[in-house]
């Protein structure tokens, strides 16, 4: 009995830029060939390997390209890895710099499963202030918080999420009812939590409230502690319902209004260009967005 083919390695250089960029002329300007060639090696993946790599035209990955496709990353940054004495073996370190709520609501109950599809790549997570983008040391893959526009970075929008006023119960029986928070009457009898982070302007434009962007009245940076300090009393903060559902289920806050409506800012991945070239941070663009489409309890 013969032993199975290995694929060459410009067939799997071919299918990992096209997986990746999911453009034939993109992938063959990577790899200085022309794009009839990596149609060329792509195909002859195909009939090697004995399964279709590619499910459509927009070159998304078919379920078994997807499986293999890590396989082929890792072998790449296998053959990329020169050995040296200071060289943990088999370990490739990916420094990723997250938001603080967005990585304890929604990266960490799901990061194990990252570790099982994974297990040579050793994540390192940093501590990032939103908006400002202050981080401690340099990142390989960064979450940004934003409208999108980030110099000197390449970026992919993560996830959008809604806002909606809420308070702690205790507050709200204390204040009485406040009429969905939607009228100037409403808002001048509570106390606005504020938050560089979520403006109130949004909330107000929406309801046609006159009110301008409060100046007075406590102030947090981290988007957990304005709705920790909502459980505490300090007032009505705005929350993003998907990013802040935990506190609604364990009923510490309630929301005033049945209405929900956009944030203007939504969470990005960024990266320096060429950074994707290792295979350890285009794994980790990849599985991100499809882990945050799952349940944080399927993980």
């Amino acid at each position: 009995m013969s032993a199975p083919r290995i694929p060459p390695i410009q067939g799997l250089l071919a299918f990992e830029a096209l997986a990746r960029l999911r453009s034939v002329t993109l992938a063959a300007q990577e790899l200085s060939v022309t794009p009839s060639a990596v149609s060329h090696r792509i195909r002859q993946m195909e009939v090697l390997l004995g399964v279709k790599l590619f499910a459509r035209g927009d070159f998304s990955l078919s379920p078994a390209g997807s499986a293999y496709l890590a396989r082929v990353r890792e072998a790449i940054a296998a053959l990329q890895q020169v050995p040296s004495a200071a060289q943990t073996p088999g370990i490739t370190r990916l420094r990723v710099a997250v938001t603080p709520t967005f990585s304890r609501q929604l990266l960490l109950p799901r990061i194990a499963r990252f570790r099982e599809a994974y297990p040579d790549i050793e994540l390192m997570l940093q501590v990032t202030i939103p908006v400002h983008n202050m981080m401690a040391e340099e990142a390989d893959i960064e979450l940004r918080f934003g409208s999108g526009h980030f110099p000197e970075r390449e970026s992919m929008h993560l996830l959008g999420d809604e806002i909606c006023p809420v308070c702690s119960p205790d507050y709200l029986g204390e204040v009485g009812p406040l009429e969905g928070l939607a009228t100037d009457d409403a808002v001048a009898r509570v106390r606005l939590i504020r938050s560089p982070l979520e403006p109130w302007r949004t909330w107000f434009k929406a309801c046609g409230i006159t009110q301008p962007e409060p100046t007075v009245g406590s102030q947090f940076n981290d988007l957990g502690l304005v709705w920790d300090a909502a459980v505490a009393g300090f007032g009505v903060a705005l929350l993003r319902l998907r990013l802040g559902q935990a506190w609604l289920d364990s009923g510490r806050l309630v929301r005033l209004s049945p209405r929900s409506v956009p944030s203007p800012h939504d969470y990005y991945l960024c990266w320096k260009p060429g950074a994707l070239d290792r295979w350890e941070c285009a794994a980790f663009v990849d599985w991100l967005p499809r882990a945050l489409a799952e349940p944080a309890q399927a993980f």
